[in-house]
């Protein structure tokens, strides 16, 4: 029996987390094969934080926030598990990293996204829109 509503998951900065579950949430998102990435040694080591959004299952959402130690931070991986899509939680961590990014004194947060997604991080999350470059290097 669920203690709580699948459509609310809880939410933690700098939450708890293993590679595996993340490794897993990645693989779903970005439709690739399951991965042995060690998130936690990365994240502890490059991060500013990140979010977790989680339901009664698991792991349902994630959002890492890295930094130049100053005043500009950088979203990567806003993930979002299918069985918790459309339900606002991609919104809601990208909230909580702009809320957290904000107290650590940065002054603006990038984020880089294909075209298929101008709706919700220009739309729902209230990103301007700017051009940027970008190199392959493999």
């Amino acid at each position: 029996m669920r203690t709580t509503d699948p459509d609310s998951p809880r939410f933690e900065w700098r939450g708890s987390l293993t590679d595996l579950e993340l490794n897993a949430l990645h693989a779903e998102a970005f439709d690739h094969p399951l991965s042995d990435d060690d998130w936690t040694a990365n994240l502890a080591r490059l991060s500013l934080g990140w979010v977790t959004a989680r339901d009664d299952d698991g792991l349902v959402g994630f959002v890492n926030v890295v930094w130049d130690g100053l005043t500009h931070a950088f979203l990567l991986d806003t993930i979002v598990a299918a069985r918790a899509r459309r339900r606002g939680v991609g919104s809601r961590l990208v909230d909580i990293a702009r809320s957290h990014a904000t107290e650590a004194g940065c002054d603006w947060l990038h984020v880089d996204f294909e075209e298929h997604l101008t709706g919700f991080y220009v739309g729902a999350c209230g990103f301007g829109s700017t051009p940027a470059g970008l190199v392959r290097l493999r």
